[in-house]
């Protein structure tokens, strides 16, 4: 018979042997029992037998009293062991004797802690007496099934254990007979202890099964003392199914936190804490889903397969990405199933979550790596798909139609292929990033028909300076604005925007087509700019006049007054179109004031001047043109016109000048020509052409 070695749990000083217990559960590897398992404890008076009881009925090797050494401690503290050969996989463990004259009248703490533990961590308690002590008031049994029914009745909530007593020394009295005692005994016993209010009416049998056995003396009767003891070692042989000594347990704990579940319920004792075996269920369930939560953790963070994929994805696309990875995170999430099975629900399933939410941390760059990379593929697909659709000739609205239809297929099919099963993550961030690229590509198009379109026409307009020019600029831009915007409307349904998104990129256009033709405007608006055309344009109107007339029109000369301010009148209206922005078709009053106040140097008509707080205001005086053209955006302040106004009158005072000077030429030439004509009467008329061409050469 193979004997199984114990070891101390627990030392006659209380300490717990943590490092020996770890050790214990390697070297039988009870953790992989699951919930397939038996302990059994054994209490009783010391020197009773307890230890010969264990070693023989569950081939066990603790240590026995010496009968020649008389009655005295030999198990000091607590002892467990594996029971040999016995299904399922039983833990006997092995109490130090109670009434111990060692430890005295005055030292039952550790009587009442122990008994308590074997209470709370055992399925089976052995309670061991002595066959001359049933009946007897006071028996040693008495004060422990005292000790036994306060701790549970104030401790414990009806659980169903199992008492077996172990009547020793058995003789002539009828087993049944001394059942019948013993168990009037145990009633009025837990009758007598003190019961809290909510266990006021719980009866024995909702916190144990009691079962009674009897065993001839060992002293005295060997042989049949170990033939009863073969029979009693058969009731522990499938204990833990239907039918069997524990058949009906409730709340079993999983083998693996037994260390744990032991640790905390000693601590709680020693303390002298309530022990409330719920909360150790679920601390040691905590701790035990905890350490296996992260072992999977780790072992998924260096599966071999997993760090290949993850290198991969590196250099590019890894097909079958999401599938692989998915398949290898559920390898790791049912091994954690497996092994965390048998703990509290509700804690295996909180340390799932967070296991999983773990293991998606590591890997969620790769997932983001891929995405991207599939991201920028569709990227360049759509570019040269769309260039080549473009070369074969198809309108730009049916090539955005057919390219981003067939790049969008292809970017949800590789998300697809791409998605981790466990994860809620999808890819619409970069769904919508593509989108937005695409539209990009569209927008940046249509902005470029809109510059090609405006610009160069523009500042054509602008330079031109007619009376019509802000009328022609708002056709323009309003023309080609709204047709961009029209193409770009129709495009953009391949996309399944909302309304207010393409209402959206229809605005950002128009503002672009606006800006442009600001940036324009501000450009032509440049002072020098608008000096030099201003110049220009007083040098042609002059230029115009003198060209005009021939040196045979004898009409005599207009006046020069009217002339030059015709000239002046035509650079104002230069100066008054570049004043400000027209972009609306409102009735403009800002040459009228300029004319006003430069041509006529007199304060404006009054229908030209607003009133505020009854005040006179003197719109020359504003920063704005707002209060002769409320919608016009200034580009010149009018301080900036009267300024560039008297440079201006400045600049031309030469060219006046030179045509005065040539005026006055023309009529001293007109006069000697009429004096010629005169006295030279009948004279041929070669004669008179001859006198004609010197004068004019005089000219």
């Amino acid at each position: 018979m193979k004997m199984e070695q114990g070891m101390q749990l627990i030392d006659g000083n209380g300490k717990f042997n943590v490092d020996g217990l770890k050790d214990f559960m390697t070297a039988t590897e009870f953790a992989q029992s699951g919930l397939s398992y038996a302990i059994v404890a054994i209490i009783g008076s010391q020197s009773s037998g307890k230890s010969t009881l264990m070693n023989q009925t569950f081939h066990t090797n603790f240590e026995e009293m010496n009968a020649y050494n008389g009655r005295g401690q030999t198990t000091k503290g607590i002892w467990i062991a594996k029971c040999s050969d016995i299904d399922p996989f039983t833990i006997a463990m092995d109490f130090e004797g109670t009434d111990s004259n060692q430890r005295g009248e005055d030292d039952t703490a550790f009587e009442k802690q122990s008994t308590l533990f074997a209470l709370a961590i055992a399925d089976v308690v052995l309670i061991n007496m002595w066959y001359k002590d049933i009946g007897l008031e006071h028996a040693a049994s008495r004060p422990l099934l005292k000790t036994v029914f306060q701790v549970l009745k104030r401790l414990f909530k009806p659980r169903k254990k199992t008492l077996l007593f172990v009547i020793r020394d058995h003789s002539k009295t009828p087993l049944e007979y001394l059942k019948t005692a013993l168990l009037e005994d145990i009633e009025k016993i837990w009758a007598a202890v003190a019961e809290p209010e909510t266990l006021s009416s719980a009866p024995l049998r909702e916190f144990f099964n009691v079962e009674i056995t009897a065993l001839p003396s060992y002293e005295y009767q060997e042989e049949n003392f170990k033939e009863q003891v073969a029979q009693l070692r058969q009731r522990f042989v499938h204990s833990i199914y239907p039918g069997g000594l524990v058949g009906d347990r409730q709340e079993v704990e999983p083998a693996s936190g037994f260390p744990l579940r032991a640790e905390e319920i000693w601590k709680i004792i020693k303390d002298n804490r309530d022990l409330d075996l719920p909360a150790v269920k679920v601390m040691v369930a905590t701790v035990r889903c905890e350490e296996i939560a992260d072992e999977k953790l780790k072992c998924f963070t260096f599966d071999e397969d997993w760090l290949e994929m993850k290198e991969a994805v590196q250099d590019g696309p890894v097909s079958g990405f999401g599938g692989a990875v998915s398949s290898i995170l559920e390898t790791y999430l049912s091994e954690y199933d497996r092994e965390v099975v048998y703990f509290d629900q509700e804690v295996r399933n909180a340390k799932r979550r967070l296991l999983l939410s773990n293991a998606l941390m590591v890997v969620r760059d790769a997932y983001d790596t891929m995405l991207m990379h599939l991201y920028l593929n569709i990227v360049n697909r759509f570019k040269t798909s769309l260039e080549q659709s473009l070369n074969e000739g198809k309108e730009y609205v049916a090539a955005i139609h057919l390219c981003s239809q067939s790049c969008m297929r292809e970017f949800d099919q590789g998300c697809e292929d791409t998605a981790i099963q466990q994860s809620e993550w999808d890819a619409s961030k970069f769904r919508e990033k593509l989108i937005c690229h695409m539209l990009s590509e569209m927008m940046a198009k249509y902005k470029k028909q809109i510059t090609l379109a405006l610009a160069k026409r523009v500042e054509s307009l602008l330079e031109a300076g007619e009376r019509v020019t802000w009328t022609s600029i708002r056709n323009l831009f309003e023309r080609n604005t709204e047709a961009a915007v029209s193409e770009f409307s129709d495009a953009a349904v391949s996309f399944s925007l909302h309304s207010s998104e393409i209402d959206t990129k229809l605005q950002r256009l128009r503002e672009h087509a606006r800006n442009l033709l600001e940036m324009k405007a501000r450009e032509a608006a440049d002072a020098g700019r608008v000096l030099m055309r201003m110049k220009d344009r007083f040098s042609q109107v002059l230029s115009h006049y003198e060209n005009s007339i021939s040196w045979y029109n004898w009409t005599p000369a207009r006046n020069l007054v009217e002339i030059e301010r015709d000239a002046l009148s035509a650079s104002l209206r230069i100066l008054s179109i570049m004043a400000a922005i027209r972009f609306d078709d409102m009735p403009d009053q800002i040459e009228k004031v300029l004319f006003s106040y430069l041509m006529d140097r007199k304060v404006p008509d009054p229908s030209l001047q607003n009133t505020h707080r009854g005040a006179t205001l003197d719109p020359v005086a504003s920063n704005t043109w707002e209060e002769v053209s409320p919608k016009a955006t200034t580009l010149l302040k009018p301080e900036d016109c009267i300024s560039l106004w008297m440079n201006f009158i400045e600049e031309i005072e030469p060219m006046v000048t030179g045509f005065r000077s040539r005026q006055d030429a023309r009529r001293q030439t007109r006069e000697g020509l009429a004096a010629a004509v005169a006295g030279i009467g009948a004279v041929g008329s070669a004669a008179v052409l001859t006198v004609i061409g010197s004068l004019m050469r005089q000219r």
